[in-house]
């Protein structure tokens, strides 16, 4: 298989899903969009993944690549192509498709629980996941407004949109299921400056003290669940 990755800031990299994709034999490609590199045609891979980044999906004014990044978006699934967001890619995704992202009120950053909603029993991404599990989170927007004809398949208590899924064609997923120990440093090193711990926020501390736990589990969960969407 084929794997493309949109990237948009140096420290929000594919982590665990360039593992997960070398142990099963796929290729695996990243576009840095926001260093002006293009993404091919969809013809030349099978799977898209749009990772996260700092940035709100309506910045386009100071970051221009947004605004070909959601027309590519719409290519892809047009040509029927698979493809998965995270985080601002899954806003990305919610925001090229006519859904409606904004300030999610509350950041969510840290190790927090995820709850499946009813419809995720009928995803088969989600197949074999249990209907509570913890999660890594680093965002402030949301999507909430779903595209037409999709299905909310989790939430949170700081986040009522945590997943969706356009059928078996797109994914978009607020959390991280591909954070690495090294990309959690990253993500510190990086956005971490001044957070105030909250309900919904934990500082540097708590996050790596949650990781030591959290990361294994966390991993098998993106395998199982790019294993079901690429099946």
């Amino acid at each position: 298989m084929r794997i493309r990755v949109l990237q948009h800031v140096a420290f929000e990299g594919p982590a665990n899903i360039a593992a997960w994709a070398k142990d099963r034999g796929h290729d695996l490609a990243v576009t840095r969009m926001d260093l002006g590199e293009l993404p091919p045609a969809p013809a030349a891979y099978d799977l898209l993944v749009v990772m996260g980044g700092p940035m709100s999906v309506w910045e386009e004014l100071p970051h221009p690549f947004l605004t070909a990044e959601k027309e590519h978006i719409r290519l892809t699934l047009a040509r029927g192509k698979k493809l998965v967001g995270i985080c601002l890619g899954a806003q990305l995704l919610a925001d090229a498709l006519g859904g409606g992202v904004k300030p999610g009120g509350v950041q969510e950053i840290g190790w927090h629980p995820v709850h499946l909603t009813a419809d995720a029993r009928c995803s088969s991404a989600l197949r074999g996941f249990p209907s509570n599990f913890e999660a890594f989170h680093w965002h402030g927007d949301t999507f909430h407004a779903l595209p037409a004809g999709s299905h909310l398949l989790a939430r949170s208590a700081a986040c009522a949109h945590q997943a969706f899924a356009l059928g078996d064609l797109a994914l978009g997923l607020q959390f991280h299921l591909e954070t690495s120990e090294e990309s959690m440093e990253a993500l510190i090193a990086a956005c971490g400056a001044g957070l105030v711990p909250s309900a919904s926020v934990q500082d540097a501390t708590t996050m790596r003290a949650r990781a030591k736990a959290g990361l294994a589990p966390l991993k098998d969960l993106l395998y199982r669940l790019l294993d079901n969407f690429t099946e």
